[in-house]
């Protein structure tokens, strides 16, 4: 019998890996196609990120906030660091001048998020994330990251046509996991996603031609400032500082999220631990070119799908994900992972995002006069994600990465209705 609980939990700890790969592999390779970074770098780059990813989860895990939560490259970091790259030679920068700049606003955001974090800003922003605003921040993730993972499973060509054969692949595995999810008895449910990643992967490789999406490499892994020796430019560093504030937002949504998931609620202290880590997380990134760190909380959909709330399997998963980073080859391997067959499996473990928004909203009444409460920030969210980034270019390239996320400006609106509109009045 504990033969068997061994075996079990190992394989939830390479599930775990799995879902940090497919969530880690394209961050530095677009980062480093962004900052015009030599091929050797970028593979540093890969490997540092498969490295301190898996560090990052188990740091959280034993000191942090001690939940069952993947650390890793936040999403709003990585778009915004991406948008701004991308407008440097409009705004009149060079791409050294950018990334110095981002560096060293990304350090002192690091800086202070921990300091605040010290100084007990979980508290206040316990108060702020309302069970409307838990539910604003999953329905906005899950529409951003479904619409993510279908252009993606459907194998979207140059030209913007889909791939029917890679389509009808990843139509067939999220059928299959979906079924063994539901239906599949004890461990088989509880390790469909693995399931469902082996046999996408090996009926992939059977039927297309597998390349790598990029090779680890052995180079200088901890090169200072790979995207430009420190600058400041002071519009760049305040945006930067002010992402930072922002992205506090993720700590407190997945820590809040998967407490309730696995019933134990979060203290003052686990907050302050958090932080501190995460910043910490943070001034590391800065330091050595990786986009800055925060806890997934996507990792609610993940648990949710796979029912093993022990933080075990985490532990387990981050140190098979470091050490990825540390033998190369591996690391070569793993990239040739199907990105279509690690979509279609996430966005089945994604869509229990859903009934995550669905349960916050449980006891609350919604009529036709507070139903804008929950309905304006997740909706004009929605409208965001879908402008096209070229319509924000008349907008100041400071604020205009934050503008144009539709997932944070919805989740702001959240917070600003829940926190000064006395919805309770509305229907005496």
């Amino acid at each position: 019998m504990n033969s068997l609980k061994s075996t079990a939990m190992w394989l939830a700890g390479v599930q775990w890996l799995f879902f940090m790969f497919a969530n880690t592999v394209v961050i530095p390779i677009t980062i480093g196609h962004a900052f015009d970074l030599s091929a050797a770098e970028t593979a540093s780059a890969l490997q540092l990120s498969f490295i301190f990813t898996g560090v990052a989860c188990i740091l959280q895990v034993l000191i942090g906030h001690k939940y069952p939560i993947m650390e890793g490259q936040a999403g709003l970091w990585w778009g915004a660091i991406l948008s701004i790259a991308a407008s440097a030679s409009a705004a009149g920068y060079t791409l050294t001048e950018v990334g110095g700049s981002l560096s060293l606003g990304i350090i002192l955001s690091g800086i202070l998020v921990a300091t605040l974090g010290l100084l007990g800003i979980g508290k206040i922003l316990d108060r702020m994330f309302t069970p409307v605003v838990m539910s604003a921040v999953m329905f906005l993730l899950a529409s951003q990251l479904i619409l993510i993972f279908v252009k993606g499973m459907f194998g979207i060509t140059e030209n913007g046509g889909i791939n029917m054969p890679v389509a009808t692949l990843s139509v067939f595995l999220v059928i299959l996991v979906a079924f063994l999810t539901i239906k599949g008895p004890g461990l088989i449910s509880n390790f469909s996603i693995l399931i469902g990643i082996v046999i996408g992967w090996i009926l992939f490789a059977f039927f297309f031609d597998t390349e790598p999406q990029a090779e680890a490499g052995s180079g200088n892994l901890f090169m200072l400032f790979p995207w430009g020796e420190l600058h400041f430019n002071s519009g760049i560093v305040l945006f930067a500082v002010l992402a930072g504030l922002v992205n506090t937002t993720n700590t407190m949504a997945s820590v809040k999220g998967v407490a309730s998931i696995v019933k134990k609620n979060p203290d003052e202290g686990t907050y302050r631990r958090a932080f501190l880590l995460t910043g910490a997380n943070s001034v590391f990134a800065g330091l050595f070119g990786l986009v800055p760190y925060a806890p997934y909380i996507s990792s609610i959909g993940f648990l949710q799908s796979t029912r093993i709330m022990n933080r075990a399997p985490l532990l387990i998963g981050g140190g098979l994900f470091a050490i990825l980073g540390l033998v190369p080859p591996l690391g070569s391997f793993f990239s040739t992972l199907p990105a279509s067959v690690g979509n279609a499996v996430l966005f089945v473990a994604y869509l229990q995002l859903f009934s995550g928004a669905v349960r916050n909203l449980e006891g609350i009444e919604l009529s036709h006069k507070t139903i804008y409460r929950i309905a304006a920030p997740v909706l004009f969210g929605i409208a965001l994600m879908n402008i096209p980034a070229s319509a924000f270019s008349t907008i100041p390239m400071m604020i205009r990465p934050l503008v144009s996320n539709g997932m944070l400006m919805g989740i702001l609106l959240a917070i600003l209705l829940e926190n000064t509109v006395r919805w309770d009045k509305f229907d005496r």
